[in-house]
């Protein structure tokens, strides 16, 4: 009898450690399979989080989702705190750098300089390449926190940053071309158009689209006045958005190039927002709104723009070949 219990047990045994060792050897062979889905759930997170925090910077729905699964506010606290606070260490334990480019400017909006450092505000620090680097040096308090509230899904993507005037050599035949155009001084024209493409980035708009609407709005004459009381570079109704100029120190400011043009290009992103593409943003912007016609300004303006255009696609393909040979300067 006890011998038959032994056996018994003894089977049961064996049977136990079967059980085991097949456990054993599933979850061995399983483990592959589990890091694989902890990687992607891990990966899922980030880009989640990434998206989170990027908000609109694109017109993917996965943005879209990120910004309904969390508010707004909340991604600018930890952009604005979170940020701030790499910055703060950053400022004790860095020591100063120069860019061994001259044509680089190094464009920092800071804290110190936006009295409301929301959305993506305290993390733009960005490397701009401009034609005249000194403009980038100008301390002016930065308007990013009133366009980054605009969605870029709301954005025609006709008046989104087309990168043409990334090259130094594109901004500087655009130079010319308004030189030429409306007999400018060499310097100023340069510090506008540089100033533009600063403001660009900062805004999150073309700045081919805005130097096209300065070109027909003032002809790069930043002391125009209308008799309707627009005024500066873009035209901008001083009265009507003098809640603006208090940023910058009240509308006796209004004319400044690098002011005029911040304040004018956020009203135009809000503009083609609110009107839904870029055509009808135009006619918004020129007071046309409810009018029938708007006098035929956005042709003028959508002209301008594909001119500028052709003129830096014509110049980049110039710069790399000429009958086949390679001509680089």
């Amino acid at each position: 009898m006890s011998k038959c219990i032994t056996n018994n047990l003894s089977e049961s045994q064996d049977q136990q450690s079967a059980s085991l060792a097949a456990k054993d050897l599933l979850a061995h062979a399983m483990t592959p399979v589990y890091r694989v889905i902890n990687g992607v759930l891990v990966v899922a997170v980030f880009m989640v989080v990434g998206l989170w925090l990027s908000g609109n910077g694109t017109n993917a729905g996965a943005f879209d989702l990120a910004r309904i699964l969390v508010p707004d506010e909340a991604r600018n606290i930890v952009w604005s705190n979170g940020f701030g606070m790499l910055e703060q260490y950053k400022a004790k334990n860095d020591s100063p750098t120069q860019m061994a480019d001259s044509e680089i400017a190094a464009v920092i909006y800071s804290n110190k300089l936006n009295p409301i450092p929301t959305g993506l505000n305290s993390a733009k620090q960005q490397t701009v390449a401009l034609l005249m680097p000194s403009v980038g040096q100008i301390q002016v308090k930065s308007i990013s926190h009133l366009a980054d509230r605009i969605p870029t899904s709301k954005i025609d993507p006709q008046a989104l940053d087309s990168n043409l005037m990334g090259s130094i050599q594109n901004q500087r035949a655009v130079a010319d071309f308004f030189e030429k155009k409306y007999k400018l001084d060499r310097a100023k024209i340069e510090e506008y158009v540089s100033n533009t493409i600063l403001v660009a980035k900062e805004v999150n708009i073309d700045p081919v689209l805005l130097l096209a609407v300065i070109s027909v709005e003032s002809n790069f004459n930043p002391t125009t006045k209308s008799h309707a009381g627009a005024e500066g570079l873009m035209q901008v109704m001083t009265s009507v958005h003098k809640d603006k100029y208090e940023l910058y120190g009240g509308t006796t400011e209004a004319v400044k190039p690098e002011v005029n043009i911040r304040v004018g290009a956020y009203i135009l992103k809000y503009l083609i927002a609110t009107a839904g593409s870029l055509r009808n943003g135009l006619k918004y912007y020129v007071g046309a709104a409810n009018a029938e016609h708007d006098g035929g300004y956005a042709d003028k303006v959508l002209a301008e723009r594909n001119r500028l255009i052709s003129l830096c696609q014509t110049g980049s393909t110039n710069r790399f070949s000429l009958n086949g040979k390679d001509v680089r300067s």
